[in-house]
């Protein structure tokens, strides 16, 4: 990888760390101001939400902004993670939702199951990929 290539990649690392810690405050933020307004009854689903961008978002993007040595992660993977964690995330603020209004619907797990099966193609195409960065002289 020349120069500007790895300089292109932290840039692209350090915005998507911004969007995750934004998307993580946003989610903490909805989840209190909601419990405020939810007249003592509480879920964890809501309560925690923010934990899911946190740790699935946040921590990734860390560790790939501040790598000696940056990985590579090919443009399929990093769309698939991206939409796994988003939808992990609306998915438990809707069972929150659903959990302080007293309710309960079986379809919420299909949250669950498609941001899980999101985040784990994205993992394995990320591990699987043998694609290189474009290789020119620097």
């Amino acid at each position: 990888m020349c120069a500007s290539d790895i300089e292109q990649w932290k840039m692209y690392c350090g915005r998507a760390l911004r969007v995750y810690i934004a998307a993580t405050v946003f989610v903490a933020l909805f989840g209190a101001v909601y419990e405020c307004f939810s007249f003592g009854v509480y879920s964890y689903y809501m309560i925690y939400a923010f934990s899911v961008p946190l740790l699935l978002g946040v921590v990734p993007a860390a560790q790939l902004a501040t790598a000696k040595q940056p990985k590579y992660v090919p443009l399929a993977a990093r769309r698939l993670h991206h939409t796994g964690v988003g939808t992990l995330t609306v998915g438990a603020i809707v069972r929150g939702v659903l959990e302080i209004y007293g309710t309960s619907n079986d379809l919420c797990m299909v949250y669950g199951l498609a941001g899980g099966v999101l985040v784990t193609l994205a993992v394995l195409i990320a591990l699987l990929s043998r694609e290189t960065p474009v290789q020119r002289e620097c």
